[in-house]
């Protein structure tokens, strides 16, 4: 039986000291967590690595936004992320409203070193349902 390669979508949950990355699964029915990268000189490098690994098409990342639906402080930080992956790669980028991922992803698995890549898969999770509830 032949394997059918698919692209995948990356999912990211910016932070600014460490990068939560997410991975599509089940044929994009399903976000995994893959790692959690640290935000410096290497990020991109580290990027460049997955999306080449994982044959990535297109990207999600988390839009930071509070209680009242307006822009988080670190929204700036991510806007500038986002201007630099498009600098590097040529794929779509999705903003996926976030909220509380990160305490999501505790609850779920308790405090760990992947609660990032979990918050990630999150919001990947997020973006996938609603993609494949358009299709349905």
């Amino acid at each position: 039986m032949l394997k059918t390669e698919y692209k995948k979508i990356l999912g990211i949950d910016f932070g600014t000291k460490k990068i939560g990355i997410a991975v599509s699964g089940g044929n994009g029915k399903f976000g995994l967590p893959k790692c959690v990268l640290k935000n410096n000189k290497d990020l991109m490098q580290n990027l460049i690595k997955i999306i080449q690994e994982e044959n990535i098409s297109e990207i999600v990342i988390g839009e930071s936004i509070n209680y009242k639906g307006g822009e988080n402080p670190v929204m700036d930080n991510i806007k500038k992320f986002v201007n630099e992956i498009k600098e590097k790669f040529n794929l779509p980028i999705n903003f996926e409203p976030e909220f509380l991922t990160s305490s999501q992803a505790k609850n779920i698995q308790d405090d760990s070193d992947m609660i990032d890549a979990s918050a990630a898969a999150l919001i990947l999770q997020s973006f996938l349902d609603k993609k494949n509830y358009k299709k349905d």
